[in-house]
């Protein structure tokens, strides 16, 4: 592997010619693109897309399983000169709508399954379904050739949840997604003859670099929308499968199952994100897949990727979250503004070419975020402020210690507990609610909701979960539901979330 990976910027629908023409590089259920193939694909998604959206710099959302469609949408969009706006499949009709309206979508690509939830007034652009894309866009049969757009020109916005309100979409530029692909499959080693199973969302950074990275390797990828975890497994004999990404929760359930070991040997890689390995499921993980390299690393939508851990320290070092990734500077911020000492507490800032350009139509949150590097940055311009909360230890290794602020990382998922409490009060079963992460062996953080009833409370009881569970997508709907006939209230007259977090977490709650 070279000392440094290529630093040049191209547009990221150039992607589709990193591979060699007849080389496999998109695996589906029913056939395989080539690279070549790939390409010709993406010049007719764009040439449809640019008849259906002609104005420049349009935002397009998919709201889509992992087709052909969902999966070529990064590229062909910005050979469109347009924006991707991809939406998670498990979100909901009001997260959709709240999406759409926000990034001012021109076009909503989906599925008719999805469109039948929406409701009116959810959707303010056109609509299609996926079959009839195609059909159209072959019916057209204009092939747009390869972009020059700007390396700071968009190239998506990724809608990721804070720790207050609604999800807030992140900007990222051509430049940002080109080299979190270039500095990925460098520093996992990714090499044309890989296969890497996409288990993970598109919509989610990580997601999607799965897609990226591979691409720029000249890789192939096996998209994977799973039902249970043996799906993986089943995945992975029948592709022959190298690599796979994920988060904590599905990693604990893969290393729960009896993989034959014919198929445990197909893997070479394994990597992690949107949580912390435990010692013991790095050792599990170790046991079942000894022949793998395990990649530990941790990253924020809005700088993608900052950290990843050699695997080679991995066993010794099994909670750490390494060193920098190529093109990212990290530094760990003391409370004075400093450079922390090793072993010193600070917050992570992450500066670079990966930082991303900020909120889509949010410049308050904005500033909050993304700010002028510290002094002692070697590379300086804006940096992103974590939050949280590192360290970092005599050889240099990263420690997470936690975080600043009240979001929830629940099975690799970014929760706001606002969201989680405004969808709680619209049911009309409670009057006050207030949500809170608790530690979970399997989740990660666990979604505990504490709430008064507004009425009858035997009533609220039965029904609180059942609308909760049609209105918010599984992964936040809470697990447990703490019933209070009086909230606790703090001296600047705010529900207490301090105290009833230290109360949940003592064991004393009542449910």
């Amino acid at each position: 592997m070279p000392a440094e990976p290529d630093p040049t910027v191209y547009p990221l629908d150039h992607l589709a010619l990193r591979g060699s023409d007849n080389a496999p590089a998109l695996v589906l259920k029913d056939h395989t693109l080539s690279f070549e193939a790939l390409n010709a694909r993406v010049g007719l998604l764009a040439g449809w897309l640019k008849s259906q959206v002609p104005q420049s710099g349009a935002r397009i959302a998919t709201w889509l399983p992992k087709t052909e469609l969902a999966c070529l949408m990064p590229l062909a969009a910005v050979r469109a000169g347009l924006v991707h706006v991809p939406v998670n499949p498990l979100l909901k009709r009001a997260q959709v709508a709240h999406i759409l309206g926000d990034s001012g979508a021109s076009l909503l690509l989906a599925n008719k399954a999805r469109l039948d939830t929406l409701e009116t007034g959810d959707a303010l652009c056109p609509v299609r379904e996926e079959p009839t894309v195609w059909a159209e866009a072959e019916a057209l049969g204009t092939i747009v050739p390869p972009s020059d757009a700007a390396p700071d020109s968009l190239a998506a916005i990724l809608y990721t949840s804070g720790s207050t309100g609604r999800p807030k979409g992140v900007m990222l530029s051509q430049a940002n997604l080109w080299l979190g692909a270039v500095s990925v499959a460098h520093y996992l080693k990714v090499q044309p003859q890989d296969r890497v199973l996409a288990v993970l969302p598109l919509a989610f950074d990580y997601g999607q670099n799965q897609l990226l990275s591979t691409w720029y390797a000249g890789g192939s990828v096996v998209p994977l929308d799973y039902l249970t975890p043996r799906d993986v497994v089943k995945s992975v004999a029948r592709y022959g499968v190298t690599t796979i990404a994920a988060v904590p929760p599905l990693w604990l359930q893969l290393a729960e199952l009896d993989w034959p070991q014919e198929t445990a040997a197909h893997l070479s890689r394994l990597t992690n994100s949107g949580g912390a390995l435990t010692p013991s499921l790095v050792r599990a993980l170790r046991r079942k897949f000894p022949q793998a390299d395990l990649y530990p690393m941790y990253g924020l939508t809005e700088a993608f990727r900052s950290t990843y851990l050699d695997p080679a320290l991995v066993d010794e070092h099994p909670t750490s979250i390494g060193k920098a990734i190529p093109f990212a500077e990290i530094l760990v911020v003391n409370d004075a503004g400093q450079a922390a000492a090793p072993d010193e507490e600070g917050e992570l800032v992450h500066t670079g070419p990966l930082v991303a350009q900020g909120y889509w139509q949010d410049v308050q949150r904005t500033a909050e975020r993304f700010k002028p590097a510290p002094s002692f940055s070697e590379l300086g311009g804006m940096a992103v402020w974590s939050g949280d909360r590192v360290r970092r230890d005599p050889q240099g290794l990263l420690h997470f210690v936690g975080r600043r602020d009240a979001m929830i990382k629940t099975s690799g998922n970014r929760v706001s507990p606002q969201e989680v409490e405004e969808a709680a009060v619209a049911t009309g079963f409670v009057a006050e609610a207030v949500a809170l992460g608790l530690p979970d062996p399997q989740l990660g953080a666990a979604i505990h909701l504490v709430v008064r009833a507004s009425g009858d409370e035997a009533a609220a009881r039965a029904e609180l979960i059942p609308a909760l569970t049609r209105a918010l997508p599984n992964f936040m709907v809470p697990r447990h539901v703490h019933w209070r006939d009086a909230m606790p209230v703090s001296p600047n007259g705010k529900l207490d979330r301090v105290a009833l977090a230290a109360e949940l977490a003592a064991g004393d709650a009542t449910s």
